[in-house]
């Protein structure tokens, strides 16, 4: 892609001439990845901008926005580098922090300045009318990113992702028809957004749909009625899950290194769902205020799975085929 200012109308007209070389340009990627071997891939993490950063050049989307304050000057691409390097992790895939909210610049540069190491995936925006909602997808797609993060709570009060006439749902189906996965964030709890989720599933069958941090099933109580309720999702094979932020699943009752998570969620998701439909990912730079923090939670998931294909899959190999291959 080159870097050149395409009025949003021309843009829009440029994706769809080009969507059958974009398809095609994706189908020689999954090729490729089936004749290599995989890389170790963060599927979920984030970066934002220094404070010095932020004054300058790329502001946080509000003072209610900046990060807290023994995290914000850790979260650079740069010092993401490091710690991939540590632990051994060939490519990410950057998540668009909430605190730029919809200002995808930060990620982008980021990007630009080391594209063999990172992929992005775009915050949808719901208060946007569903043209101008995928234009602004297509745009960001233009631009390198493969993904798209929905956070239902930026959605008005009482509003769907699933609704008929919203941006949502516009949204939804147009990244099945660009094979851009859709990752959806149930901070609350999976149980608050389950007939949603179902809606979108029904709606547009091809998009893939990925949740994020085991769907947020802590351990307890409410946590094991909505791991059922994720279980029942593998019918679908549209259906991924990310097994990161294993530090916000762990109730009351774990920690690190996390053997009632793999007992209670992650053995039952491999038996369930199977090592092609999960991920694995970290949740940098959150992860780093945890126990052996970033390189520990890599290793630990590794450790979970046998060496061979179900574990190159789960550290990468399923990312790379629903993403694309970090190989340039």
């Amino acid at each position: 892609f080159v870097d050149v200012l395409i009025h949003p109308p021309t843009m829009v007209t440029l994706l769809r001439s080009i969507r059958p070389t974009l398809l095609a340009l994706s189908l020689v990627s999954s090729k490729a990845f089936s004749m290599s071997a995989a890389g170790v891939i963060d599927s979920h993490l984030h970066v934002w901008a220094t404070a010095e950063e932020a004054s300058s050049k790329f502001p946080y989307a509000g003072p209610d926005q900046t990060p807290p304050p023994q995290l914000q000057n850790v979260a650079s691409p740069a010092a993401l580098l490091e710690q991939m390097n540590d632990a051994g992790v060939d490519g990410a895939l950057i998540v668009q922090p909430i605190n730029h909210k919809f200002d995808h610049s930060y990620v982008t540069n980021a990007m630009k300045q080391y594209p063999d190491k990172f992929k992005g995936m775009l915050l949808h925006d719901p208060s946007l009318s569903p043209k101008l909602a995928v234009e602004r997808l297509e745009e960001l797609v233009l631009s390198g990113f493969v993904g798209v993060r929905f956070n239902p709570y930026l959605w008005p009060e009482g509003g769907l992702m699933s609704d008929d006439s919203g941006c949502g749902l516009a949204v939804y189906k147009r990244c099945g028809e660009l094979k851009v996965p859709v990752g959806v964030m149930c901070f609350k709890g999976l149980g608050l957004h389950m007939d949603d989720i179902l809606a979108l599933i029904s709606k547009s069958p091809e998009t893939v749909l990925i949740l994020d941090h085991l769907a947020f099933c802590a351990l307890n109580d409410a946590g094991d009625a909505a791991f059922e309720k994720l279980l029942s999702l593998a019918k679908h094979p549209n259906v991924h899950v990310k097994v990161s932020a294993l530090f916000r699943n762990t109730g009351d009752v774990d920690a690190f290194p996390y053997d009632k998570v793999k007992s209670k969620r992650f053995d039952p998701l491999m038996d369930t769902f199977g090592a092609e439909r999960l991920m694995m990912g970290s949740d940098f730079p959150f992860v780093l205020e945890t126990e052996e923090a970033y390189k520990g939670a890599v290793n630990t998931v590794k450790s979970w799975v046998s060496e061979g294909s179900d574990r190159d899959a789960v550290m990468g190999g399923t990312a790379e085929r629903i993403f694309g291959s970090w190989k340039s």
